[in-house]
């Protein structure tokens, strides 16, 4: 038996999060819409839950990004495959995550990446030059630190 699976990622600002990260990895920002409608019309949520994010209706504390080419469940929008979900929670992050994305661009291009996720508001913290392996260890815009190979 296998288990399907995401990763969440407590933030404070989801929309942005989700708005960096589906940039940086090439994935759709899910589009919770349709969901948010039934939800809304049957009672179980009301407009203070509800934010307008690109023109269409979203959750305000959560937001979730998925892999373009994994399915998508009609009824809710909610990606079935390769998943980020960020949720905003009240306090500020304040030590080192104790789990991280890698990101693997390859020696080719990793200096390519670097630049062009320092474009989307990700910061260098540091080469890492060590025996097997080298990488650029970054921060998003919220201080999640990740790493690019």
């Amino acid at each position: 038996m296998t288990l399907s699976w995401k990763i969440v990622i407590d933030c404070s600002d989801p929309q942005a999060q989700a708005a960096f990260w589906g940039a940086a990895l090439g994935y759709v920002v899910e589009d919770n819409s349709v969901l948010i409608e039934q939800l809304l019309a049957t009672g179980r949520i009301d407009q203070s839950m509800i934010t307008n994010e690109s023109g269409r209706a979203g959750f305000r504390g959560l937001q979730a990004v998925r892999h373009p080419d994994d399915p998508v469940q009609e009824v809710t929008g909610t990606g079935l495959g390769r998943r980020l979900l960020f949720q905003q929670v009240p306090e500020p992050k304040t030590v080192k995550n104790r789990l991280h994305l890698d990101l693997h661009a390859g020696p080719e291009r990793r200096d390519a990446e670097v630049d062009r996720l320092s474009d989307l508001g990700a910061t260098v913290l540091r080469e890492v030059k060590e025996p097997g392996t080298e990488h650029v260890v970054m921060s998003d815009p919220e201080g999640n630190e990740f790493c690019v190979q």
